[in-house]
């Protein structure tokens, strides 16, 4: 079944023998130029797991925020239970009994995970709060997924993954009736994912109806009995997950057949004998950070991927810190272009040619309240100086230049960041650094969270800036990706660099063994 036989939705999957507990029927939004929602439906039954499924831009978060009270709609119904429902906010949804967690954790960092699970519902005590108390429950919601951690402790003392875990938590404490996951398990390594879905089987076997959207299709199929598909703000379809084949999906999803997603990706399939060799641009010896990761060597040609692999927690967002100058390393030594460096700041990085892409772009990265334009040129902008403003026509020039070269969507410079989907938030990033024509781009986990199409056009290009001679260090969780864009691959396990592998018709096995083996040595 290729993409045409999608084009239009099918009847809807045969349901269950229950009433749905959210029927959505001909949800339309729009935003400034565009239409995010045009008449979808949707139904959620108790006691399932529903992925939602789309490329980024196919109106996934907007149809999840229209559920839960983020925004409100311009055309169609919901119904909760069988009851007309329009809510206000995330807290009335909530209070309806609809959780949700979002991929970007949204938890206070300076407040004790307990106070996180229970914030806006404290147990008191003669009308003070009972922390002991708060500390208690706390303690019992984490051990449903098996975290043993201080209940007491600072929430911004957690790796992004615990923090992820906690705010699942949260969500399944409040006792929901529907329990909207987006992108939850963005930031587990997979034993994190199976606790993770161990606790999202048994809330379902206790009748609750679960949202799960995910871009990882393996973890779709291993969670989901049923499948919607949205494409461009439409509906494509709503499958039983045992009655649709992968690729059928992805054809679904993205409007293309299998081969021309192949062609999409063609060309990205690197080994080191592609290399476009252009002399060592940077060489660390026995550099490190102490308690942050061990003292590694590491070498960089121009014209080079140079992939980092390694479980959550194995060392490699520490490792480009310390190369990107956001932070200092106190052992080694850094020579870049043949000069022994010592960098204090990004800032000192980026005047090197040094760019880093953080993997937590919405914090460390885009300003969501600011333009597609006025992101692209912010780093252009403060090397200049904010005393020598960019001309606006200049600015206009470059937006456009990047909006068409990357493919952003909608192409519309004065769009704000943060109504973009996670793939096109991505590409304003990368255009922002590449505005600056770095000599070496570090991207820490570039297509975490995004669409199997923008995913592909994001590695089409890594690619090729690398044949234009850039060098790039790329950090990716899917070893497949890191197999097939890197000439060189590093490996790290335990915040130590163990092994760097030539990519002469590398394997994902190859580098697994080698993460294992190193963890049978470790006490």
């Amino acid at each position: 079944m290729g993409p045409e036989a999608l084009s239009t939705a099918p009847p809807p999957a045969a349901q269950p023998d229950v009433d749905p507990i959210v029927e959505m029927s001909g949800i339309s939004i729009s935003f400034p130029g565009i239409k995010a929602l045009d008449e979808v439906s949707f139904r959620l039954f108790p006691g399932e797991v529903h992925s939602l499924m789309g490329e980024n831009g196919a109106g996934k978060s907007t149809l999840i925020k229209a559920l839960t009270g983020v925004y409100s709609i311009d055309g169609g119904s919901i119904s909760l239970d069988g009851h007309a429902v329009e809510f206000t906010s995330p807290a009335h949804a909530q209070r309806a009994g609809i959780a949700t967690v979002y991929q970007e954790v949204n938890l206070v960092t300076n407040l004790s995970v307990a106070e996180n699970i229970f914030l806006g519902r404290e147990p008191r005590r003669l009308g003070l709060i009972d922390f002991r108390k708060m500390r208690t429950d706390a303690k019992r919601v984490l051990r449903t997924l098996n975290l043993d951690i201080d209940p007491s402790s600072l929430l911004s003392t957690h790796s992004i993954a615990v923090q992820q875990l906690v705010a699942i938590a949260r969500a399944v404490d409040v006792r929901a009736r529907v329990l909207v996951l987006d992108e939850p398990t963005s930031s587990l390594d997979q034993r994190e994912v199976e606790e993770l879905f161990g606790v999202i089987r048994r809330v379902r076997g206790q009748g609750v109806a679960v949202l799960f959207v995910s871009h990882f299709l393996d973890q779709v199929y291993e969670i989901s009995d049923r499948i919607t598909v949205l494409r461009n703000g439409r509906l494509v379809g709503e499958h039983p997950a045992a009655e649709l084949p992968r690729l059928d999906l992805i054809s679904a999803m993205i409007g293309k057949d299998l081969a021309a997603l192949e062609a999409l990706e063609e060309g990205t399939k690197r080994e080191a004998t592609e290399r476009v060799d252009g002399g060592a641009l940077v060489t660390a010896t026995q550099v490190g950070r102490k308690g942050t990761i061990e003292p590694f060597d590491l070498e960089i040609h121009r014209g080079e991927v140079l992939g980092l692999a390694g479980l959550l927690g194995s060392g490699r967002t520490e490792l480009v810190r310390l190369l990107a100058g956001a932070d200092r390393h106190d052992q080694g030594e850094v020579r870049f272009d043949g000069n022994v460096v010592k960098l204090r700041s990004p800032r000192e990085a980026l005047d090197r040619g040094i760019a880093f892409a953080s993997e937590n772009r919405k914090t460390e990265g885009l300003i969501g309240d600011l333009s597609v334009r006025a992101n692209i040129v912010l780093a252009l902008q403060a090397a200049r100086g904010w005393v020598r403003q960019i001309p606006r026509n200049q600015q206009d020039e470059i937006a456009d230049r990047y909006i068409k070269a990357l493919d952003i969507r909608p192409p519309n410079p004065n769009q704000l960041v943060r109504n973009l989907s996670g793939g096109n938030q991505q590409k304003v990033l990368l255009g922002r650094w590449l505005l600056l024509e770095p000599k070496l781009l570090i991207l820490d986990e570039p297509t975490r969270g995004i669409d199997i199409g923008a995913k592909a056009q994001i590695q089409k290009l890594v690619a090729t800036l690398a044949e234009e001679g850039l060098a790039v260090i790329f950090i990716s969780a899917e070893l497949e990706e890191v197999v097939r864009l890197s000439h060189q691959v590093g490996v790290l396990r335990d915040r130590r660099k163990v092994a760097q592998l030539t990519n002469d018709n590398l394997a994902v096995e190859d580098i697994l063994e080698i993460i294992a083996a190193e963890a049978e040595k470790s006490p």
